[in-house]
């Protein structure tokens, strides 16, 4: 069992803090003659595997490295275009490893405020008056646990569908932001939080409930 990540989102939909956790290694990588046997398309600044999938490779997996070296994007290392790269038979034989791509700031900032947006649909979705909005999302892989408190900050986690505990975590998080950050005085309400006592503690008890599951009193 495991938590991935946590968020922290302000009452107007901002992203002031985010931890990736654990992030489980669905990497694949495979040397390659030529031609290449699977089709690749650039998608959203990166390239993508559109149709072929072998070995653990699958559609929508984005090339991560060629060779060894990290990819940027849709460039190499030495800054190759990596379409052109691969299409070059004298670079062949050539080691590539696919993989689901990591979100950038950018996206997570994005998602952050999606969530926001949902949330504040479920409670006007409610057939009943002072809905809670949405507690938790529920996939095959994970699920995403949501606290929100009484000033409007959300507090997300990421978890195992099997991880237990995640409701007390959720309020010793809350217990940890409100001693290391609230009472920061360098700390501004809304803004990221940016703290190192608050990064020490979140990790501890992401560590604690991963092991021993719920907070007992006094934890």
């Amino acid at each position: 069992m495991a938590i991935f990540s946590v968020y922290v989102v302000n009452k107007a939909g901002g992203l002031i803090y985010q931890l990736d956790h654990y992030a489980p290694r669905a990497d694949t990588e495979k040397t390659f003659s030529f031609p290449l046997d699977l089709v690749l398309r650039p998608h959203d600044e990166r390239v993508v595997v559109a149709f072929g999938q072998r070995d653990g490779i699958r559609v929508g997996h984005a090339v991560l490295a060629i060779n060894g070296a990290e990819v940027n994007g849709r460039f190499t290392a030495d800054g190759k275009d990596v379409l052109e790269f691969l299409a070059n038979p004298t670079n062949y034989p050539v080691s590539i490893r696919f993989g689901r791509h990591r979100l950038s700031s950018n996206e997570k900032l994005m998602l952050a405020s999606m969530f926001h947006s949902l949330f504040a649909i479920g409670s006007q979705l409610s057939p009943e008056m002072g809905s809670s909005g949405i507690e938790m999302l529920e996939t095959d892989t994970f699920k995403l646990h949501c606290f929100q408190t009484l000033t409007g900050i959300k507090f997300v986690v990421l978890a195992d569908p099997r991880q237990a505990g995640i409701d007390s975590l959720l309020r010793k998080i809350y217990e940890i932001y409100s001693d290391f950050a609230l009472k920061n005085p360098f700390y501004s309400l809304e803004m990221p939080i940016r703290c190192e006592l608050f990064d020490q503690n979140l990790k501890l008890a992401l560590e604690v409930a991963e092991k021993a599951g719920p907070f007992g009193p006094g934890s």
